[in-house]
């Protein structure tokens, strides 16, 4: 099958996939969730202003008609007004969706180059002292919170050293450097225990596989196996796992935006769960779903790049 048909038909496949997402975001936002202008205006307001509060917001149409807006809002990405700011949500997130981007993309990309070159390592190195070191390297940095990480970096290495910036953020390029690189760090740090755990099973369960043991049986050297024979075989859980990481970036990183003030979507969205904004909150869920089931269809169709044997149907 020709890949642009093959695409064709899976973006018309994401028309009822969308519509049952939206589905289910409606149904627990506006059935589950209950009416939200008891958490607006308090246990105080009297049944007139909750009444009026709910026909300023639309609350008080038809269910269907709400959907719709949904649905629609999927499709023209037009949100709405927040309730909390009053400020246009597409504005709110485009404005924010570079800030994050500029932390997550760096902490991403070398995350990933850094856990699938040490799999490779440990892979060539399995069973001895580099390997076990590895695993409870991976396993101790797991362990620990997220928030003790980003307290310590901010002390140690900002305040105390101060080789980096506390906090803040400056829009132009190249004065945002600055700012993003200890939040960066810090994300390496933290992706780095999980990633690597899962590049080294996808590795050794390829270096044990029979392709491998013929491999060295005609001579190829361990080097060669690995990066031509090994690797390549391992690329499709690789793209599975690393594509479909790629939608929650959008959203950023709630923590680490927040300590180090970075306007960025995580800020964003902890500040609208905070205050109870859900349009916000809406929109960023409908968001990383009309996102993930994009890179979904992008992630088969990298399977037939790096493996002729997969055929699209």
């Amino acid at each position: 099958m020709n890949i642009w048909v093959y695409v064709l038909r899976r973006l018309l496949y994401v028309i009822p996939i969308l519509l049952g997402v939206c589905l289910i975001i409606f149904v627990l936002f506006n059935v589950v969730a209950g009416d939200p202008t008891h958490l607006l205006l308090g246990k105080h307001a009297t049944a007139k202003q909750m009444a009026e509060l709910r026909h300023e917001l639309g609350l008080d149409r038809p269910w269907f008609f709400q959907y719709l807006d949904l649905v629609k809002s999927a499709f023209t990405f037009d949100f709405g007004r927040s309730w909390s700011t009053k400020q246009s949500i597409t504005t709110m997130i485009s404005e924010g969706a570079l800030p994050s981007l500029t932390l997550t993309i760096p902490g991403f990309v070398l995350t990933t180059i850094f856990s699938v070159s040490l799999s490779l390592l440990v892979a060539f190195y399995r069973g001895s002292f580099f390997d076990r070191f590895s695993v409870f390297i991976c396993v101790g940095l797991m362990s620990i919170s997220s928030l003790a990480y980003i307290l310590f970096g901010q002390w140690f290495f900002a305040y105390y050293l101060g080789w980096f910036e506390i906090s803040g953020y400056d829009s132009e390029f190249p004065n945002w450097i600055p700012y993003v690189q200890l939040p960066v760090l810090i994300w390496i740090i933290l992706s780095i225990g999980p990633d690597l755990r899962f590049f080294r099973t996808i590795m050794l369960d390829e270096v044990y596989q029979d392709y491998v043991r013929t491999a060295r049986s005609k001579g190829l050297g361990e080097k060669v196996i690995l990066f031509k024979h090994v690797l390549k075989n391992a690329m499709i859980p690789i793209i599975t796992y690393v594509v479909i990481q790629i939608p929650f970036l959008i959203l950023g990183a709630l923590l680490i935006e927040s300590f180090f003030g970075i306007p960025g979507l995580g800020g964003i969205t902890l500040n609208a769960i905070n205050s109870s904004d859900f349009p916000v909150i809406r929109a960023m869920t409908v968001l990383s779903a009309v996102a993930y089931i994009i890179f979904s269809v992008i992630t088969d169709v990298l399977y037939t790049i790096v493996d002729p044997r997969v055929r699209l149907k």
